[in-house]
């Protein structure tokens, strides 16, 4: 999918349209539910060794109906986590002043970069969890405070202190220069080779999203310790990232209680990992699938109460004072 987004559909640098990219954004989601049947035929059958090893979060043996639903439900924590991301996208492009037209490349190089970072993410977590079962409540107790100080939190709408020192650091031991050579990455200037804004925003993007990841990492680990279902799971929701920005980066600010279901989600996620066991005891074999309802249904909650909301404020500016 990244090889026809950048070599076949983008291979010319254009402004990709909102319709280009619910467009993308559609195909991705309908191939991210095709790939779980494709994960219940695989666990079922025990296709490359899949479902015969012990999941660490739950204890379990991931038949091909609790794998499906398991990687499902992750896909969409991810997917929806990941729309976070479009409000650093957005003020990284503002701040470098980056066109357009080079936007989608930027995200697909930085899209490589974050599979490979995520993935050595995932590795290390998953050899923790197994080798210690503790970290489960270190990840819950992170992910509940994250939603609070998410839900707290006030969007300044400018560039961040952290990327700022980024920036700095990069120009300390990189030549930077402010001038753009189409989508390239690098210009030579007076016989230097020197890094053009697409390849600082590119380096901003990767390593922000690194420190995304150290939200989202551990709420897929909410739902399974398999590597397999983690890794993948972030995998589809990543491929999104770019199509989903050009999709919201107009109407995010439309989106005004996106944080707050984002962070209902976390803490949601992060009391499942504190009381896991009480939990199954509880809701029985079908926990993951409640879960997966009220992922969906906050989101939904939190969508059309945004929509409400700017509808009613932009009748209030449309009606004449009396």
């Amino acid at each position: 999918m990244l090889a026809i987004d950048l070599g076949v559909v983008n291979r010319k640098a254009h402004v990709v349209s909102v319709r280009e990219a619910l467009t993308f954004t559609a195909v991705l989601v309908f191939l991210a539910f095709a790939f779980a049947g494709f994960i219940y035929a695989a666990y079922e059958n025990h296709w490359m060794a899949l479902g015969v090893h012990v999941d660490r979060m739950d204890n379990t043996i991931n038949d091909g109906r609790l794998a499906a639903l398991k990687f499902i439900t992750g896909y969409l924590i991810e997917l929806s986590l990941s729309a976070d991301n479009v409000f650093v996208m957005a003020m990284i492009f503002v701040h470098l002043r980056i066109p357009a037209q080079f936007q989608h490349r930027v995200l697909i190089w930085g899209i490589l970069g974050a599979l490979f970072l995520r993935g050595v993410m995932i590795v290390v977590g998953v050899a923790l969890v197994s080798r210690y079962h503790w970290v489960l409540y270190l990840f819950g107790a992170f992910l509940v405070y994250t939603a609070i100080k998410m839900l707290f939190t006030k969007d300044e709408g400018h560039i961040e202190t952290d990327e700022v020192f980024i920036i700095r650091l990069l120009k300390r031991f990189f030549p930077v220069t402010g001038q753009f050579n189409g989508p390239r990455f690098t210009m030579i200037v007076d016989g230097r080779r020197m890094l053009t804004p697409l390849a600082v925003g590119l380096v901003l993007i990767d390593i922000l999203d690194l420190v995304f990841a150290l939200d989202s990492i551990p709420a897929a680990f909410a739902i399974t310790a398999d590597p397999f279902l983690v890794f993948t799971s972030n995998v589809f929701a990543i491929l999104g990232l770019r199509s989903l920005y050009f999709a919201l980066a107009g109407a995010i600010d439309k989106f005004r209680y996106l944080k707050t279901s984002l962070s209902a989600i976390l803490g949601l996620i992060g009391l499942k990992m504190l009381t896991g066991d009480l939990l199954k005891e509880f809701f029985g074999p079908n926990v993951n699938l409640y879960m997966l309802a009220m992922v969906v249904a906050i989101l939904a909650i939190g969508a059309v109460a945004s929509i409400i909301v700017t509808r009613r404020e932009e009748r209030r500016k449309q009606q004449p004072y009396a």
